[in-house]
């Protein structure tokens, strides 16, 4: 997406989830009514970085970011921090990033197609 919102290339993840990502998706209407039937849990597992698990909880349009594994996510993502900032400045894109294999992903499948609509 050319018009997607870019996170600041300098953006912690903690940051980036927590805040970042809700109010990227507060902001843009299409993006809520687009998830608006998706009520689910995606944990992030970012390795190589001391706090690397964060996981967002979708319900009815609204992402809340939180620190910390999450008890029954829906899906897990798991990859390096290279490869979160190069996902973020738009350097690598996720079909590119999974077939490479820097990209894990574990439970609903339909889940990581939406990757793109919760976070940007």
């Amino acid at each position: 997406m050319s018009d997607r919102a870019v996170p600041p290339a300098d953006i912690h993840p903690e940051e980036f989830f927590t805040r970042w990502v809700p109010a990227s998706v507060a902001a843009d209407e299409s993006r809520q009514l687009r998830l608006a039937r998706t009520d689910a849990v995606l944990e992030f597992i970012l390795t190589d970085h001391d706090e690397g698990i964060y996981h967002l909880r979708v319900a009815q349009g609204i992402v809340v970011g939180v620190v910390g594994e999450a008890l029954a996510p829906d899906l897990r993502v798991h990859l390096d921090i290279e490869t979160w900032q190069s996902l973020n400045a738009g350097e690598l894109s996720a079909p590119e990033a999974f077939l490479k294999r820097r990209v894990r992903i574990e439970g609903d499948f339909t889940l990581a197609l939406k990757l793109h609509l919760i976070l940007g």
